[in-house]
């Protein structure tokens, strides 16, 4: 094919004209890939050509359906036991909140498949036009979903809301001993020195040399 290339552009591509229309150049190259189809050449010690070598070949028909990829990824279940995937949402069983799945789809075929870390297949729906925002829920799950909550269900009184109440006698009692501790202590008790800067700077002073030094020195 590279020296059928070679062989092109060096009969053809540096004849072309500079007038040449893409009608005429076009109409050029299918007579010259006519002509050099129809040489003449020995394969196997038999005189054939281009043509009568394709006639010859056994192709393979054409696949009915794409190569059969598949398309992988990782999603995180949704406390409503949700798999988002291409816009959309899919159920699958109760149970799997916060769990790592990964969601299967092989190109060609118009369902997806919610396998778990195991390589359990959880899931199976058919998939909804990409970027729908449509809610896949299988009726199995949702009968399952049903039941586990009302497992969980009982008749018990719903919690009292926060009320607010007035402070009792004894918290009232508590707060006027705090108040009257505070006052019995005068302000110089409460007021707290530190002496640790003037430590310091005294520590300072005391090994500077004494002013009729400097002036010998």
């Amino acid at each position: 094919m590279e020296k059928v290339n070679h062989s092109a552009a060096q009969r053809w591509w540096r004849t072309v004209p500079d007038g040449l229309s893409v009608q005429q150049a076009q109409s050029g190259v299918d007579k010259l890939a006519l002509r050099m189809d129809q040489r003449r050449r020995k394969v196997d010690g038999v005189s054939t050509n281009v043509a009568e070598l394709a006639d010859s070949e056994s192709l393979l028909e054409l696949p009915t359906r794409p190569f059969p990829a598949e398309l992988e990824v990782q999603r995180t279940v949704s406390p409503q036991s949700l798999v988002s995937f291409d816009g959309n949402f899919y159920s699958v069983p109760p149970g799997l909140p916060g769990a790592q799945v990964s969601v299967v789809h092989r190109l060609g075929e118009d369902e997806i498949r919610i396998v778990t870390a195991g390589r359990s297949v959880v899931a199976c729906h058919r998939q909804a036009p990409r970027g729908s925002g449509q809610t896949i829920r299988d009726a199995g799950h949702v009968i399952a979903l049903e039941r586990a909550v009302l497992a969980n269900f009982n008749d018990r009184a719903p919690c009292k809301r926060k009320v607010r109440r007035p402070p009792t006698a004894e918290a009232l009692a508590e707060a006027d001993r705090l108040l009257d501790q505070q006052s019995s202590v005068s302000s110089a008790e409460r007021v707290v020195v530190d002496l640790s800067h003037y430590a310091a700077v005294a520590d300072q002073l005391r090994h500077l040399p004494a002013r009729k030094e400097e002036n010998e020195d």
